[in-house]
């Protein structure tokens, strides 16, 4: 990971997690992080170094890790891409936790082009239930259950 290049998968995935966690509670702790992400504390110590000296993110005495500018714009654009998808998967009836499951999967992979049409694409159903209901329809069948486990 470079100054100039983008933050890796992990990078964003730490980026997002200290975005919510000050959202929720005014300040992100190496412990919070390490407890919610899953991961050891160590772990966390040497992300939030390399996030630091990348220009993400500062430590500040009493406050915690605080987001630049520029780790607040890439968390912010993290957390975009996120919900995104979750509104449109949400839109075909997929229970939350494998709308979660498909989310961490591929919100890493997806180029803003390809999010920005699964936007306009879940805009255009919640403009169009019909259509939706339509669509829903279309895939209650005997292969639908098989489908949804592939």
């Amino acid at each position: 990971m470079s100054a100039s290049s983008p933050p890796s998968q992990s990078a964003e995935d730490y980026l997002e997690r200290i975005h919510e966690l000050i959202e929720e509670k005014g300040y992100a702790r190496v412990i919070d992080i390490a407890s919610s992400l899953k991961v050891k504390q160590g772990s966390v110590t040497s992300m939030v170094q390399k996030l630091g000296e990348l220009g993400y993110l500062n430590y500040e005495k009493y406050r915690g890790l605080m987001l630049t500018e520029k780790g607040r714009a890439v968390a912010c654009r993290i957390q975009k891409r996120h919900e995104t998808l979750s509104r449109f998967f949400s839109l075909f009836e997929l229970d939350a936790g494998t709308q979660q499951h498909d989310i961490e999967g591929i919100e890493h992979h997806l180029s803003p082009a390809t999010v920005a049409i699964l936007s306009d694409l879940a805009t255009f159903f919640e403009k169009n239930p019909g259509t939706l209901r339509k669509f829903l329809s279309s895939r209650k069948g005997p292969n639908s259950e098989a489908d949804g486990q592939q």
